[in-house]
This record gives structure tokens, C-alpha cells and sequence, in this order.
């Protein structure tokens, strides 16, 4: 019986430990998870971006519809005329 009692109680205390660290350990597989996967969205990310890069670089067609699309820029001559959606508010005005 005596045995049994300081079984119970290295087990105990072995418990008292080691839970904290494995619990601990625990959140640090999580945090390696969330970390890993991240690294893959930024390798996604930065992979679409480099063939962005590359093909204005290389496409000078796409390079002057970005330029066009998204800068505003217009060719010499042109006139750039950007309609407002119409706001419902003041649609009844």
C-alpha cells in the first residue's frame, strides 16, 4: 500500500511538472502552424507579384493598360473624362 501511495504521488508531482510545459509546448506547435502557413501565403504573394513584375517589364502592352488603368495616365492628346456613380442619396435631389 505504502508503494502505491508514493506511486500516486511521483505521478503527481510528475503531472505538476511536466503539464505546463507540455501545454506550452502545445502553443508553440499552434504558433509554428499559423507561422508556416503565412510563410506560404507571402510565397504565393510574392511569387504572383514577381510574375507581375516580370511581365511589365517584359509586356510593354499590359505595361501602358496599368499604367493607363490604374495610374490615370493618357497619352499625349488625350482627354481622361472619369463618370461618379451616381450616390442614391442624392439621386432624388
Amino acid at each position: 500500500m505504502k508503494k502505491f501511495i508514493i506511486a500516486n504521488i511521483v505521478v503527481i508531482v510528475l503531472l505538476i511538472v511536466f503539464l505546463p510545459s507540455f501545454a506550452r509546448i502545445q502553443d508553440m506547435k499552434e504558433k509554428l502552424r499559423q507561422d508556416e502557413k503565412q510563410i506560404n501565403d507571402l510565397k504565393r504573394q510574392n511569387a504572383r507579384l514577381n510574375l507581375e513584375l516580370k511581365r511589365l517589364r517584359s509586356d510593354p502592352a499590359y505595361l501602358e493598360e496599368v499604367a493607363r488603368d490604374k495610374m490615370g495616365v493618357a497619352k499625349e492628346g488625350e482627354v481622361i473624362y472619369k463618370i461618379k456613380p451616381i450616390d442614391p442619396e442624392q439621386k432624388g435631389r
